[in-house]
C-alpha cells in the first residue's frame, strides 16, 4: 500500500506565531485574514461564499473533503477564499454527488491550503488575540520572510472588496430551491409575480434560489447602479445582499440605500445588506474581535431563539441607531444587532443568513415575510 506524502507548508501569522503542516490544493503563497469558522459541514458553500473574499478560513471541524465537491452546491462560480486551513483533507471522497476531490479543486483553482495542524490551537488563539492576517506558503518556509508579505498586507478594516465579486452586468435569475432540498413554508410559483431589483455587494445564489422560489421575478443589478436605474424596473421590493469587506467604506452602496430608502418599496437586507441600511439609516459600524463564522449562532430576543448561517467581521453599533429603527434580533453570544428594522417604513435586514447554505432553516420565514411586504405594496399601488 502507498500513502500520500505532501510537501511541507507553512503558515505565518501578523503576530509571528508560526504554525507548520502540509500543502493541499495549489503551489504558491497567499495573503489574507486568517478566520475560523465552526461549521460541521457545507465546506463548499464556505470556499465560494464571496463574503469570505481575502480571507483564509480556518475550518474546526477536523474532516474536510469526506464528500468531495460538485457544482450544485457552489454559491459562486469559483471559490472566494484567499486560502484554507484545515486539521485533516480526504482526497479519496465518498458520496454519489461528488464529481471530484478537495485537494483538486483547490488545485484546479488555485487556492492554496495547508493540513495536519492543530487548527483547535489556532482558532483558540484567535478567539484570544483577534482575527489577524496572515499567509500560507508553499515556497516561502523561512517564517521570516512570510512574515515580511504578512506585514506589507493591508488590513481588513478599511478594506472595500465589493467591486471585485459585484456582477458587472444587469441580468434575471429564475433558479428556485426545488428538488435542492424541502421547506414546509410553503414557497410557492403560484403567488402572484413580484419583481425585485438585487443589489449584488457579493451574492450567493442560493438567496436568489430561495426568492425565485416565491415566484419572485429577479433583476440582479450591480452595487454602482444608480437609484434612478433601479427605480426604473418599478420593483415590488428592492433587496441588498451579503458581500465582503468593510461596509463602511463602500460608499456607493450607502449613498444609494439612501435614496431608496425614502422610498415606499419594501426592503430587505441580509449581512453586508444589513450593514448598508444600517449606515444609510445614520448608525454606524465597527470590526468585531474575531468575528461570527458558522452555522450554529444563536439570534433572538425574548421568547424566541433562532439557530442561524453566519459569516461576517463587522457590526452595526446599537447606540447609533436613531428613533427610527427598532432592533429585533440580538446576537446571544456577545449581544450585537442581528436584525432591524424600520418603525414607520417596510425596511428590515438581518445580520445572519436565512436561506441558511450551508446551516439550519430557522430564519427561512424571513423570506416569506419580505413577499407578504411586497404583495401588500403591489395591492396598495
Amino acid at each position: 500500500m502507498s500513502f500520500r506524502v505532501d510537501p511541507p507548508a507553512l503558515l505565518v501569522l501578523a503576530d509571528g506565531t508560526v504554525y507548520k503542516g502540509y500543502a493541499c490544493g495549489a503551489s504558491g503563497t497567499t495573503v489574507g485574514e486568517v478566520v475560523f469558522n465552526t461549521g460541521m459541514t457545507g465546506y463548499q458553500e464556505v470556499l465560494t461564499d464571496p463574503s469570505y473574499l481575502g480571507q483564509i478560513v480556518t475550518f474546526t471541524y477536523p474532516e474536510l473533503g469526506n464528500t468531495g465537491v460538485n457544482g450544485l452546491d457552489e454559491e459562486s462560480a469559483r471559490p472566494q477564499v484567499k486560502g484554507l486551513i484545515a486539521r485533516n483533507i480526504c482526497d479519496r471522497p465518498s458520496n454519489w454527488r461528488s464529481t471530484q476531490s478537495l485537494p483538486d479543486y483547490l488545485s484546479g483553482h488555485n487556492v492554496v491550503g495547508i493540513y495536519g495542524l492543530d487548527t483547535r490551537a489556532l482558532t483558540r488563539k484567535l478567539r484570544s488575540t483577534g482575527a489577524m492576517n496572515g499567509a500560507i506558503s508553499t515556497e516561502i518556509l523561512d517564517p521570516v520572510a512570510l512574515l515580511e508579505k504578512v506585514q506589507a498586507a493591508p488590513s481588513m478594516e478599511g478594506l472595500n472588496l465589493v467591486n471585485e465579486v459585484s456582477t458587472s452586468e444587469i441580468y434575471e435569475w429564475s433558479e428556485t430551491t426545488e428538488g435542492m432540498w424541502e421547506f414546509s413554508d410553503g414557497a410557492t410559483a403560484e403567488k402572484p409575480q413580484l419583481t425585485v431589483v438585487a443589489i449584488d455587494f457579493g451574492l450567493k445564489r442560493n438567496i436568489l434560489r430561495r426568492l425565485a422560489s416565491f415566484g419572485c421575478r429577479i433583476i440582479v443589478v450591480p452595487v454602482g447602479t444608480a437609484p434612478d436605474k433601479i427605480l426604473s424596473y418599478d420593483p415590488d421590493g428592492i433587496f441588498f445582499s451579503n458581500g465582503p469587506g468593510d461596509p463602511a467604506v463602500v460608499s456607493e452602496g450607502i449613498a444609494t440605500a439612501k435614496v431608496l430608502v425614502q422610498q415606499d418599496k419594501p426592503i430587505f437586507g441580509i449581512c453586508m445588506g444589513h450593514q448598508i441600511l444600517g449606515l444609510s439609516l445614520g448608525a454606524e459600524t465597527f470590526k468585531l474581535k474575531f468575528g461570527h463564522r458558522g452555522l450554529n449562532q444563536p439570534c433572538g430576543l425574548e421568547e424566541r431563539v433562532e439557530i442561524t448561517s453566519q459569516n461576517h467581521g463587522f457590526a452595526i453599533s446599537a447606540d447609533s441607531l436613531g428613533e427610527e429603527v427598532e432592533v429585533t434580533h440580538l446576537n446571544l453570544n456577545d449581544r450585537t444587532v442581528a436584525g432591524l428594522r424600520h418603525k414607520e417604513r417596510p425596511i428590515f435586514s438581518v445580520q445572519y443568513h436565512p436561506e441558511a447554505s450551508p446551516g439550519p432553516h430557522d430564519s427561512d420565514y424571513l423570506f416569506e415575510q419580505f413577499v407578504e411586504a411586497m404583495t401588500r405594496y403591489q395591492q396598495t399601488r
